[in-house]
């Protein structure tokens, strides 16, 4: 178990409406990813990407407190806990937030993309 840094990425676009790219790769079963704080960003979208693996599963959470994180929901209220690839939307704003890979076997090797709209 291990906490994988991100790569955080100022984007240029069209506008300059304060767009960051916050990319996770190489996460593995029982990794987190490191925290970000972007509390100022109300619109986040999550693309997951990568090797599952046998049950391999990726879970996306939130925390106010950087201690207590619980699983984030897409606008349906579901919670974004992934076994295949996936592109969702973030509905809650929190703090912070991370992936945590919750399952998988040996091969699993997972990338976790967030696109974050607004001040950063």
């Amino acid at each position: 178990m291990a906490e994988r840094t991100a790569e955080v990425t100022k984007l240029q676009t069209f506008g300059d409406t304060g767009c960051n790219m916050v990319i996770w790769s190489g996460l593995l079963n029982g990794d987190t990813g490191n925290a970000i704080q972007m509390p100022g960003a109300a619109d986040r979208s999550i693309q997951i990407s990568g090797t599952f693996g046998v049950g391999g599963s990726v879970t996306i959470q939130g925390s106010n407190d950087g201690t207590n994180f619980v699983a984030l929901t897409d606008p349906q209220g579901n919670a974004i806990t992934k076994t295949a690839a996936a592109i969702e939307q973030v509905s809650e704003v929190t703090r912070y937030i991370r992936p945590s890979v919750t399952a998988g076997d040996g091969s699993t090797s997972l990338v976790v993309s967030m696109l974050i709209r607004g001040e950063a």
